[in-house]
């Protein structure tokens, strides 16, 4: 499955070294139609996913010119101006202005077809359009900006993996802030630096889903004036009608629309643990979790499309078999489940809202979602981090640059942050635990193939079908 990326052990593990050191090799400027921009020149961004996540992305970038805007509801894209009490958001005043002079489009397909000035796209819809949008730009030369999870299956990050190779003049970031944060880089320098000797378990937990999971579909209720239903929907080849449960900030939580609570924090959470141990890709994954929403069960001979939302809270165990440092386990907690504390560990010092932990053989290393406040325990730690020198580059403004990071990439002015070399295999170690969720029983993997190789009819989880005329 999946094209020509080399998905090796030495393929993945000289992906990883290249995005450590990306850095130091200059970025490539605009797209292969384009004209190398100045510095001082403007990118003309689109925005697809105007309100939400996608509006708290553009705010980060009012200095370029927003030349277009495509959702389906921009009724709901004027909320984005207002603070949960409906009152004006000072932190988005200077957006205003610049959406109000974009151009408007309820399908980004016809933004594609109409707008021809477009340089550099955000994607920032649910997560079952991020591919179908991303290669569209791609296609067209157009830079990438995809919000996490990059895609809604394997195969489709595969392909976006190959676009990129095949146009390496493209920028391409997903938008996994914290990989610009410079506490997380730090971790990853400690790690690398042996400052808790050898790891072979990392624990990593969430507080997620904060959205409706482990229910039955609701019932269809009328759709809002506002609201383009049909372009919502997109590529879903269910349609299930329109209910707030999942529209507009809720569908992460339904399996046609979204990867639950591994899509939306996996990228920030496991991140570091493959950056800094590169372990390759999993090759064992198995899934236990609370009741699928409805009582629905995958291996009863419905399709995949016929789940209805995922359960409240999971444990995945992912094995790395072909780690370069000896086999490495990964767990993830989500709804709220939390590993052990570990020996030496204060009670009460991990924070539920989400976080790592590394175990070594000379101590244990935790940090906080994107890799923030990272806390060591063991003798001789701090002496060892002490030691450790900077080796990894600093993104200008951390956390907080990674959009604007991803625009002085496109100028050439800085390495790109989280390309999709770098972004698709954690995108594929996540979305294996979906595979792992779906198929209800250890899968073994192997990561050059693309494939599971024990239960075959999980394969089918790897891929999806799309609705006529969103094919990817």
């Amino acid at each position: 499955m999946g094209g020509t990326a080399d998905f090796t052990r030495r393929g993945f593990v000289a992906t990883g070294a290249a995005a450590a050191s990306a850095a130091l090799v200059p970025a490539p400027a605009f797209a292969a139609k384009k004209k190398a921009p100045r510095p001082s020149d403007l990118v003309n961004v689109a925005i697809i996913g105007a309100g939400g996540m996608g509006a708290a992305n553009a705010v980060k970038l009012v200095g370029q010119n927003i030349v277009a805007l495509a959702d389906p509801d921009f009724e709901h894209v004027a909320k984005a101006f207002l603070d949960d009490k409906g009152q004006p958001n000072p932190e988005r005043v200077a957006l205003k202005p610049a959406y109000d002079k974009a151009a408007k489009y309820a399908d980004y397909r016809r933004m594609f077809d109409m707008q021809k000035d477009i340089d550099a796209v955000v994607i920032a819809t649910p997560d079952h359009h991020h591919a179908v949008a991303a290669v569209m730009a791609m296609e067209r030369g157009i830079h990438v900006y995809v919000q996490k999870p990059l895609t809604y299956t394997v195969e489709e990050g595969r392909k976006l993996l190959e676009l990129a190779a095949k146009k390496p003049k493209l920028v391409t970031q997903m938008g996994n802030q914290g990989h610009s944060g410079d506490d997380g880089r730090r971790v990853v320098e400690l790690i690398r630096g042996g400052v808790i000797g050898k790891v072979r378990d990392v624990s990593v937990w969430t507080n997620r889903p904060v959205w409706p999971q482990g229910m039955a579909k609701p019932a269809s209720m009328p759709t809002p004036a506002s609201l383009d239903w049909d372009v919502w929907r997109g590529p879903a080849t269910v349609d299930w009608g329109y209910n707030p449960d999942y529209a507009h900030f809720n569908w992460r939580g339904w399996v046609p629309f979204g990867v639950g609570a591994l899509g939306d924090m996996g990228a920030h959470l496991i991140d570091f643990p493959l950056w800094a141990l590169e372990p390759g890709l999993p090759t064992r994954v198995e899934t236990r979790h609370s009741p699928w929403g409805g009582d629905t069960n995958p291996w009863d001979g419905r399709g995949p499309d016929e789940l209805t939302s995922y359960p409240l809270a999971s444990v995945t165990t992912y094995s790395f078999g072909n780690a370069p440092g000896g086999p490495l386990k990964l767990t993830w907690y989500d709804g709220g489940l939390m590993p052990p504390t570990p020996e030496g560990i204060p009670s009460g010092y991990m924070d539920p809202g989400g976080g790592v932990l590394f175990v070594g053989d000379q101590g244990v290393l935790m940090h906080q979602t994107y890799g923030s406040k990272p806390v060591m325990f063991g003798e001789g730690v701090a002496e060892r981090a002490a030691a450790i020198p900077v080796s990894l580059p600093r993104i200008q403004d951390g956390i907080d640059g990674h959009e604007m990071n991803w625009i002085r990439a496109i100028k050439g002015e800085e390495a790109i942050s989280s390309p999709f070399e770098v972004a698709v295999p954690l995108n594929e170690t996540m979305i294996l635990g979906i595979v792992a969720l779906r198929a209800e029983r250890p899968i073994e993997y192997d990561g050059a193939l693309g494939r599971v190789t024990n239960v075959l009819d999980a394969n089918r989880f790897l891929s999806r079908e799309y609705r006529k005329g969103w094919e990817l």
